[in-house]
């Protein structure tokens, strides 16, 4: 097994530069960039906002070599110390390059307009992701799994029945929209003022004892989480029936049953096993989208900073150091999850042996 880890963690390596090197082509092709930006600013045409470029593209075209020249309105020695303020001085072969090297010892760069590193900023906005998307998953998964397999037990009964229509309307309700109207009737909407409506903690967190801090804090991930994990019951419910539906009308159910072994063995020592290993390949996916891209909207409502509202922020303002970093930090997690998921099977199921079939 040794072998086998071994080999997933070097594939990892040409995995990221691929990807690295995909969105880095992306980039170099879409319009606008932070160079485009401030001649836009410098020009007086920037839009009201300040984020997002409202220049027209004919005016600026992008040189052979990587750079930008810009329009005639600037002088070229102006527009030159732009490009080197940026870092567009250079060719986009050794832009990438250069990059490629400061990540190998985890230099992310300079934010463009935040003044601060990007890893500084990662690191910020990390407790908030890694809260919402650990308490999420963990949820669902401790709700959907037992749920799914007494749903299985007692498929077409009246528990079944209302239980899936339970979980098939909390599916249909986005989660940005049951956010609100948590935020509505529990957070001084227009009903209730239970919950707070801003940020992790409390302004004097600092000031707390040990236990009121606990309570400060899940005070404040209460409504987000739920909001999070509502939607998420019903994919997983099903799944976990369905694989468990599947599993019982197997021969080596039978003949177990024939044996004498009671439904309670038979459920959990040999079908649970098998019925697990499409839940635990669907992990990974689930745990990444909820510690990223699946809450941006929960955090904007609940005005949390996490990597995924920092994400998106970087990608409308053309922060191309933030873009690029938590593209590296995304991917690499994603990866090392993947490889924790294909452990976990061997765990499930010690039959399984990723390096005797050379995977």
């Amino acid at each position: 097994m040794s072998r086998y880890i071994a080999r997933r963690l070097l594939l990892i390596i040409p995995t990221l530069f691929g990807i690295l090197l995909l969105n880095f082509i992306i980039v170099q092709a879409a319009p606008g960039g932070p160079v485009e930006r401030m001649v836009a600013q410098l020009q007086g045409i920037e839009s009201d906002t300040g984020s997002q470029f409202a220049g027209s593209r004919a005016d600026f075209v992008g040189s052979s070599d990587g750079g930008y020249r810009g329009s005639q309105g600037l002088p070229p020695d102006l527009l030159e110390r732009i490009e080197k303020m940026y870092g567009f001085d250079k060719p986009a072969h050794e832009r990438f390059w250069l990059m490629l090297r400061n990540y190998a010892t985890l230099d992310f760069g300079e934010s463009y307009y935040r003044d601060r590193s990007v890893l500084e900023l990662i690191r910020e906005r990390l407790p908030v992701s890694i809260s919402l998307g650990l308490w999420s998953t963990l949820i669902t998964y401790l709700v959907s799994i037992p749920l799914g397999i007494r749903k299985a037990v007692r498929h077409g009964t009246p528990f079944d029945v209302w239980s899936s229509s339970f979980v098939i309307v909390g599916y249909a309700i986005p989660s940005f929209l049951f956010a609100i109207l948590l935020v509505v009737l529990f957070a001084g909407g227009s009903y209730l003022d239970l919950f707070p409506l801003r940020g992790l903690t409390s302004d004097n967190f600092d000031d707390l004892t040990l236990g009121g801090k606990i309570l400060d804090y899940f005070w404040h991930i209460t409504l987000p989480t739920i909001a999070i994990v509502i939607g998420s019951f019903a994919t997983l419910t099903m799944l976990t029936k369905n694989s468990f539906l599947d599993e019982v009308s197997k021969l080596y159910v039978q003949t177990a049953r024939a044996k004498g072994l009671s439904e309670n063995q038979v459920l959990y020592r040999h079908v649970f096993r098998n019925a697990m290993l499409i839940i635990i390949a669907g992990f990974p996916a689930a745990f990444v989208s909820m510690f990223f891209t699946g809450v941006l909207l929960i955090e904007y409502i609940f005005s949390l900073d996490g990597l995924g509202l920092l994400g998106f922020e970087s990608v409308i303002n053309r922060d191309y150091p933030v873009v690029f970093g938590t593209l590296f930090i995304f991917t690499l997690i994603g990866l090392l999850m993947k490889l924790i998921s294909d452990l976990t099977y061997v765990l499930v199921d010690p039959r399984i042996d990723f390096e005797r079939r050379n995977v």
